[in-house]
């Protein structure tokens, strides 16, 4: 039994004795069991109701006494239903005064059919199950609830059933079930596990909707869509994968068209942008933004240029492969390992600072033509070897697929399907093609450009360079940094980082331990202090590591030649900041005839190409001094 004394708390005592009876009350609710009867059970219930009585009661037996129990016990203005007595009679009212309340103003005898037979009005029904009188009317108007009688009067009554049935739609209607649905349960038409798997379905594909809508509403807020362009973004996230296939497949039959590319063809066909169940912001942006890249003409025209590229490149028509490959698969593995090497190597050769035209370039682009080779063997008149062929063929290539737009459409494929976006390609492949344009043919060292390097010569000449352009340096005012040099794109500021870079880069190769830094601030706040301690640093490197006398790389290239590189880079820099600042050129007459002469000997095979580390020669005036003529030399205009 619960006692509550706070003055709200709410009894349900039922007025049992039988155990069986005040079971079946517990289940439903009760709270206290009274198994006193008459005035005590009134007392009882009245000191259980701090003296206020039962809002409502329901009385099972209808004769005399219980029911003056039962009005006793009610509250006044409370109800009273009752169940059960003599069939065709309403509650017996003894011969005397009818029944009252013993306090003020009547209960009212309602919500049970007075004819004995048990059944609940709607009103009695809505009290004993919480349902809205007006819900229950709707759901008998939807056949889930029909009438089991109507009064003379033409009010509902309902059977003893009801309640559980109308649980049982109100559980349904909980699970978001709809009523046609529930009408078949209850109708026996489709069975609740078949029911309830259909629903699933729906909320499976609503729960979708919802993730999509919040996905839209992600990369709106991350974007900074604007209003105008809201609209189209939602119509575009909203298309069914097959909606989104059409798109890409009308996009591609249309750039393609006329083009007998069958291999190209069917692999943009294959990747088709199928966004997940649930998409992320990033997601919904990028298919956004691929449905507007398709559009554009200059995408359409960047596939057909590679379609025909491929149709011209590819094996012809009912042409076998004689190298016995069949298999598309490793084929197409094959391409992806080497364009992975492609792109491992030149950012490492751009990160390392090395030039595409400088020697040490030939034997990186003699690996990556050597692993290309094997990938021709099912292309029209594939090369044999590496050569010119081989290595014009591979720059055209380059050249071809070097499409901004393709590179775009790809990466914006792998967002929208969640594969790896493939790495960006545009800085190595720029090197790599430079590089094929500068060494069109497998390199043939010619030793004599290591003869006559006099180390101690060459110590001398680095000393009396940097001694001499160490003084322009000095005379570099901060205003200065950002003017303009005569190597085209670089500012006076990122001239002398080059510069302390290039003695940097000289020590680290004489200690065995070449910098990786290029691309790295070397300058920092003080330039001449920069250059300063680079000059010692190298200086000591020279000097402590026998550089000098030793040999460096592939080609066994003299260290003194190393060193006399630096020179004339130094000497022909030092040209570029005078120009630049408005400073006299500088001299150095003990060393610049040598050191042109050096430039002669190590760059006079070198290729003036795209992409090289020299212009071609340009002329130098009658009477031109040694560093003019230099600059000359090296591309640079002297008028």
């Amino acid at each position: 039994m619960r006692k509550d004394n706070a003055p709200h708390a709410r009894h349900h005592p039922p007025r049992r004795r039988h155990r069986a009876r005040t079971d079946i009350a517990r289940t439903f609710g009760a709270t206290d069991v009274v198994a006193e009867r008459g005035e005590a059970a009134v007392a009882a219930v009245r000191e259980l109701t701090r003296a206020q009585g039962a809002h409502a009661v329901i009385e099972a037996v209808g004769t005399e006494q219980p029911m003056r129990t039962a009005v006793g016990v009610t509250r006044p203005g409370g109800a009273i239903g009752w169940v059960g007595g003599p069939r065709g009679r309403g509650p017996v009212r003894p011969d005397g005064p009818p029944l009252e309340s013993p306090s003020v103003g009547d209960p009212t005898v309602d919500g049970m059919n007075e004819d004995g037979t048990g059944l609940l009005t709607i009103g009695a029904l809505a009290r004993l199950t919480g349902i809205p009188v007006k819900t229950i009317r709707h759901w008998s108007d939807q056949d889930l609830l029909p009438p089991a009688a109507r009064t003379p009067a033409g009010y509902r009554l309902y059977g003893p059933d009801a309640p559980a049935r109308l649980e049982i739609v109100r559980s349904l209607r909980d699970l978001g079930i709809g009523l046609a649905a529930i009408r078949s349960v209850l109708h026996r038409e489709r069975t609740v596990a078949e029911t309830a798997a259909q629903w699933a379905d729906a909320l499976d594909a609503q729960i979708r909707t919802l993730r999509l809508q919040r996905a839209v509403l992600r990369a709106v807020a991350a974007r900074g869509t604007a209003a105008e362009e809201l609209p189209n973004m939602t119509e575009l996230a909203r298309l069914s994968a097959r909606e989104r296939r059409r798109i890409i497949t009308d996009f591609v039959e249309d750039a393609l068209d006329g083009v007998h590319a069958p291999a190209y063809r069917s692999g943009l066909l294959a990747a088709v942008p199928d966004l997940p169940d649930d998409p992320t912001p990033e997601q919904i942006g990028a298919w956004t933004e691929l449905a507007a890249l398709v559009r554009e003409p200059e995408l359409r025209a960047a596939l057909r240029r590679l379609a025909e590229y491929s149709a011209r490149t590819g094996p012809a028509a009912g042409e076998a492969h004689t190298t016995g490959e069949t298999d598309p698969a490793g084929r197409e593995q094959d391409a992806v390992r080497v364009a992975e090497l492609m792109r491992l190597r030149g950012e490492e050769a751009v990160e390392a600072g090395l030039a595409p035209d400088s020697p040490a370039a030939e034997p990186v682009v003699a690996e990556l033509v050597a692993a290309w080779l094997p990938t021709q063997a099912g292309t029209a008149d594939p090369p044999a070897e590496d050569g010119p062929q081989a290595r014009g063929r591979l720059l055209e290539q380059l050249e071809t697929a070097a499409e901004p737009a393709v590179e775009r459409y790809w990466q914006l494929l792998c967002t929208v399907t969640g594969r790896p976006v493939p790495p960006r390609w545009d800085t190595a492949g720029t090197w790599t093609a430079a590089a094929l344009r500068a060494h069109p043919r497998p390199y043939e060292l010619d030793r004599s450009a290591f003869d006559g390097t006099d180390p101690d010569r060459v110590m001398h000449a680095y000393v009396q360079v940097t001694r001499d352009v160490g003084a322009l340096v000095a005379a570099v005012r901060p205003e200065d940094l950002e003017l303009p040099t005569p190597c085209a794109g670089w500012s006076v500021r990122q001239l002398l980082d080059h510069m302390v870079w290039e003695n940097l880069m000289a020590a680290s190769i004489a200690e065995d331990a070449p910098r990786g830094d290029h691309a790295a601030d070397h300058l920092g706040d003080d330039p001449r202090a920069a250059f300063e301690d680079s000059v010692r640093a190298a200086l000591a490197a020279f000097s402590g590591s026998g550089m000098l006398h030793r040999t460096y790389g592939p080609y066994e290239a003299p260290g003194a030649m190393i060193v006399q590189q630096v020179v004339v880079e130094l000497l022909a820099h030092g040209w570029d900041l005078a120009r630049a600042t408005g400073a006299p050129t500088p001299s150095a007459p003990e060393v610049a005839e040598e050191t042109l002469a050096a430039a002669h000997r190590i760059y006079g095979a070198a290729p003036r190409t795209e992409g090289s580390s020299f212009a071609p020669e340009r002329p130098a005036p009658p009477g031109a001094g040694a560093v003019d003529r230099l600059a000359a030399y090296l591309g640079r205009d002297l008028v």
